[in-house]
């Protein structure tokens, strides 16, 4: 029996991204999802090079024996790429990239996973995770410190344990499955799983619509939950060849790859080198062709002409300078907490810079030092807390107040030197523990008991 994919990609920057870092890829025998990260150091560059790297299997010499170590070596080289860029460009150092990749050979998937973006299969009415997310809190998941909805809410879900980075330890997750005609695979950034529900993702993709229509339908879904993070997604249907209309060859690259435009001398002959091939030859050609028997120009004609090179770049010039001002007039109307000189701070405007240019500055200084917080805390505050009003951040400023009071109070019942007691044992001064519940979404925060090794900042 013979099958392919029927697939569709889609990607967007959210509602709280300035650039889009996710990358994506869909091709008949390849899909690739590779959320970026590294922020302005370059997450957009390390999720293209990825793609790029990786568009070279999308083609029709992978056997179903050997398809898991292409897939592993096409990863290897991958990282290869990562690694020469940081060499060439140190400015790069700590860019990286999730990759989670599904390729087809015969009627056969490889799946190869690192990172915390995700593949899904729906099969039958039912939607299994086929990844194990490489996070900091899926580790306490595992130890059994944490159920799985508790990790929705904790602070540190967005720490990565493995990614790509160019090291030489970075090595993904490879598995092979037999394919199904019926099936429904969907890779995605945690942009989207982490917004939108499991229940909601089995509902969209179960409910009989094309892969365009799912994507589309998946995105609008995580924009209408806030969209805080880049979105992308694959959605792939696996059909039988000869029943229909056969689908669609031509690959779909979509994200921050679709910008850098990833090519690779070894991908030539493949459909993604020809799409790739067939977009630079539409950008390049233009109809040059000239008729000569057009009439010559009146004066008048001449004069409306300049008139209409005068006037369009001055209307850009006009519009540019009025989009600007909405966008300055919006970024103001935006807040975080962070680090200023070792206090904490709220500022106003955007959380990430664009280039050398700073879009925020501090509107509000406190006397809470960073180093009093708690570890947690002191991470966070220092990568930045958004928050959603200006309100929230003063209160999300008054906890963290009293997490640093409550971690300066467990270091001192620590450190408290015992007082003897009248029958000669020593009694400590201090035995409670405090406890803080600041949080970046302050209203909703979990209380959470410090201990003095949560609180390694101060002292």
């Amino acid at each position: 029996m013979a099958i392919a994919l029927n697939y569709a990609a889609r990607s967007d920057v959210g509602l709280g991204r300035t650039t889009n870092q996710d990358s994506g890829y869909a091709g008949p025998h390849l899909l690739v999802i590779a959320d970026g990260m590294g922020g302005h150091a370059g997450g957009d560059v390390a999720s293209s090079l990825a793609v790029g790297e990786m568009s070279s299997l999308d083609g029709e010499s992978h056997g179903s024996d050997d398809a898991a170590q292409h897939l592993h070596e096409a990863i290897e080289a991958a990282n290869e790429q990562l690694r020469r860029r940081i060499e060439a460009e140190p400015d790069l150092a700590g860019m990286g990239t999730t990759v989670t990749a599904i390729l087809r050979a015969g009627s056969r998937l490889v799946l190869a996973h690192i990172g915390d973006s995700r593949g899904y299969l729906l099969r039958d009415g039912q939607l299994t995770q086929l990844t194990k997310d490489h996070s900091y809190v899926q580790t306490l998941i595992d130890e059994g410190r944490i159920s799985p909805e508790e990790a929705e809410r904790h602070p540190q879900r967005s720490v990565i344990m493995r990614v790509l980075t160019g090291r030489h330890d970075d090595e993904a997750d490879v598995s092979v499955r037999e394919a199904r005609p019926g099936d429904r695979y969907l890779l995605c950034s945690d942009g989207l799983s982490g917004v939108v529900s499991h229940d909601t993702l089995k509902e969209t993709l179960a409910a009989g619509a094309d892969p365009d229509t799912t994507c589309q339908r998946l995105v609008e879904l995580a924009l209408r939950g806030g969209g805080p993070d880049n979105i992308s997604c694959v959605v792939a249907d696996v059909v039988e060849l000869g029943g229909g209309a056969p689908p669609s060859t031509t690959p779909q690259v979509v994200g921050a790859a679709a910008f850098h435009r990833p090519r690779r001398s070894s991908a030539a002959g493949t459909p993604a080198a020809r799409a790739a091939a067939l977009r630079a030859a539409q950008d390049e050609s233009g109809d040059d062709s000239e008729d000569d028997d057009r009439p010559p120009l009146t004066d008048r004609e001449r004069r409306r002409r300049r008139l209409r090179w005068i006037a369009g770049p001055l209307l850009l010039v006009l519009l540019l300078a009025a989009g600007g001002l909405g966008v300055w007039r919006w970024s103001q109307q935006q807040y975080f907490v962070g680090d200023d000189a070792g206090t904490v701070a709220i500022y106003q405007g955007l959380s990430q810079d664009i280039g050398p240019l700073k879009t925020s500055h501090v509107l509000q200084t406190t006397d809470i030092a960073v180093a009093d917080l708690s570890t947690t805390w002191s991470t966070r505050v220092r990568a930045r807390v958004t928050t959603g009003s200006l309100a929230d951040a003063r209160e999300l400023v008054t906890n963290l107040e009293d997490n640093a009071a409550a971690c300066r109070a467990a270091v001192a019942a620590t450190t408290a030197v015992p007082s003897p007691a009248p029958n000669g044992t020593a009694t400590p001064d201090a035995t409670a523990t405090p406890s803080a519940t600041p949080s970046g979404s302050p209203t909703s925060s979990p209380t959470q008991t410090l201990s003095p090794e949560d609180c390694g900042g101060v002292g």
